[in-house]
């Protein structure tokens, strides 16, 4: 079985103390396995699929329990910035489930993805735009490399590997639902945060 490789934030070795920087690369990383998705087919299609889950699992894991709080806090009108983020969240999370259940080569998956796509990509530039340029103004590098800190923590939840000896894709995804991973995620980036995150 093929070793699959999540996109990692830190391959380009660039140092991870700025929050806002690290979720951009993920933005990025993000775009790439979509590309990769649509571009390929079959084991090569379900293996690309199965990274740009995790990694969006990971990421809007992250965002939920790193950069909302911070938002709702710290920017004038935080509360309602959140709250439309989550919202996009939520479709786009609709979408990926829907599209858990069913196979690569099925002929709804196709336009399904592009729909997950699009959702996803509107959601990036919001944040972008509404959350990640106020959060860099309106905290210090301390802050930032803490919260990258927690972000990368999270990142490492992603496996880069299928369970060992599971074949398929079904099975694969049965062993190591979205849910189990971004409940994993939020333990880990609790865990980092320690006592700087507010409930």
């Amino acid at each position: 079985m093929t070793e699959l490789d999540t996109p990692q934030a830190g391959d380009d070795r660039a140092k991870d103390n700025d929050v806002v920087a690290l979720l951009m690369r993920q933005h990025g990383d993000i775009r790439n396995l979509f590309d990769e998705v649509e571009a390929s087919s079959g084991e090569e299609r379900r293996d690309a699929f199965r990274r740009l889950v995790r990694l969006l699992a990971v990421h809007e894991t992250a965002e939920e329990e790193v950069v909302h709080p911070f938002a709702r806090r710290a920017l004038s009108g935080g509360a309602k910035v959140v709250e439309d983020r989550l919202a996009e969240e939520r479709a786009a999370k609709e979408t990926l489930a829907a599209l858990d259940d069913i196979d690569t080569d099925d002929p709804k998956f196709m336009p399904m993805l592009m729909k997950l796509r699009k959702d996803v990509q509107e959601h990036a530039r919001a944040e972008e735009r509404y959350e990640f340029t106020h959060i860099r103004r309106s905290t210090d590098v301390t802050n930032l490399a803490a919260m990258a800190k927690a972000v990368k923590a999270a990142e490492a939840m992603a496996p880069t590997r299928p369970h060992p000896g599971v074949e398929s894709a079904t099975a694969n995804m049965a062993l190591g639902p979205v849910a189990a991973l971004m409940d994993r995620t939020k333990d880990a980036v609790r865990k980092v945060m320690g006592g700087h995150k507010e409930g």
